[in-house]
């Protein structure tokens, strides 16, 4: 039987900029605002950045 994988290997398994951009979130409670002028990215492409990893982190995860 094989075990479920942990949060830091699914973000681990995650682009750069993904990983970057959800632990910023999630783990430093960033806004996406905060985020987007951090990495000097467009807020819109961090918000799709955040909705599709929470949505393939539930799905991997079973949250």
């Amino acid at each position: 039987m094989s075990e479920s994988p942990t949060l830091a290997q699914v973000l681990a398994s995650l682009p750069e900029e993904e990983r970057i951009i959800l632990t910023l979130h999630y783990m430093r409670q960033m806004t996406s605002a905060e985020i987007a002028l951090m990495l000097k990215v467009p807020e819109r492409a961090v918000d799709a950045v955040i909705s599709a990893g929470k949505a393939r982190l539930s799905a991997v995860l079973g949250f």
